[in-house]
């Protein structure tokens, strides 16, 4: 199966396209938003193949993956007119939980007429509940993970926090918390866009450390660290999360959205507390034994829930009913 989609969010993609089938990433000279074509940090398989526009037009396409609003417009102009949901079977993946008036947001899918027949699928429990999608057909598919390996060694007495713009997103990801709970743990934060956070939270010293690792390398310095902190308020579920429970480490984090669904009991310590979260990592600080033990379940949890036989299967079976 020939199967068009985006290069939007780099850690989802990189399971997806583990599947058994060629996989068309379009790609712009800039490599903009709508055009980024393969990853350059991530590792891909040779059956993800990039193609311009111009190519895209007479290409055998067999299923559309649609991630944002826009792109039902954009698929149907760079096929040629082919219209996802209607001349090619089409999904639309969600991967974030709702904002603003969340009780009563619609979704971009609901009641559209341009994307009859596009089933809408979630990634988790979580946002399909909170989401209104009106009439459109939809099912949920829970995450997978590459799996990076059991590389947990915790001989660092920190914990590893990963988040992408803390300062923008502030309170959703509870950069606002980082300051308490640095008193808990030294914290090892990485990600994009974090080397002015220190300053911003006004941390001097070695409570709190930045770094924007490569994707090789990423991996194995979270698993340096004793614990993963997971301060997030508001979020589909963080693919992070899933990764530092494959590494073995354990969580301590906020009881939110779908967390409370993927951190078992005794792989680690969920609260709605912040107080609770800086109890839980001073534990971890100074029983590493314990940690190693609550890393391990975490590992076995996500292998089975999160594992990537599970979420290729699951998708298979929905790419069959959907191309039928």
């Amino acid at each position: 199966m020939n199967i068009l989609i985006w290069h939007v969010h780099g850690s989802w993609t990189t399971a997806f396209v583990q599947g058994p089938h060629r996989y068309l990433v379009p790609v712009l000279p800039d490599r903009g938003p709508d055009g980024l074509g393969r990853a350059r940090t991530y590792s891909w398989p040779a059956s993800v193949a990039e193609l311009s526009p111009a190519l895209l037009r007479d290409a055998p396409v067999d299923l559309v993956v649609l991630q944002r609003p826009h792109e039902a417009a954009l698929a149907e102009c760079w096929l040629g007119g082919r219209r996802p949901g209607r001349d090619v079977p089409a999904v639309y993946v969600e991967h974030n939980a709702p904002d603003g008036d969340v009780p009563r947001t619609r979704h971009p899918c609901a009641d559209r007429d341009d994307l009859r027949g596009v089933t809408l699928v979630h990634v988790t429990h979580f946002n399909r509940l909170l989401w209104d999608a009106g009439t459109a057909p939809t099912t949920v598919v829970e995450h997978g993970v590459v799996d990076p390996g059991h590389l947990y060694t915790g001989e660092l007495e920190r914990a590893a926090v990963v988040v992408n713009d803390p300062i923008r997103r502030g309170r959703t990801t509870g950069t606002d918390l980082l300051p308490e709970l640095s008193r808990a743990a030294p914290l090892d934060v990485f990600g994009m866009r974090t080397e002015r956070l220190a300053a911003y939270l006004g941390l001097t010293g070695d409570r709190l450390r930045c770094a924007d690792l490569p994707q090789a390398r990423l991996h194995t310095e979270m698993a340096r660290r004793r614990l993963y902190l997971h301060p997030v308020r508001w979020t589909s579920l963080g693919l992070s999360l899933l990764e530092a429970m494959h590494l073995g480490m354990p969580v301590v984090g906020l009881a939110t959205t779908e967390a409370v669904e993927a951190v078992p009991e005794g792989a680690g310590v969920l609260s709605t507390r912040p107080e609770a979260l800086a109890r839980a990592a001073r534990t971890y600080l100074h029983e590493p034994r314990a940690a190693a033990e609550d890393g391990a379940r975490a590992r076995r949890a996500a292998l089975d829930r999160y594992g990537l036989k599970r979420f290729l299967g699951d998708w298979e079976r929905l790419l069959e009913e959907v191309t039928r």
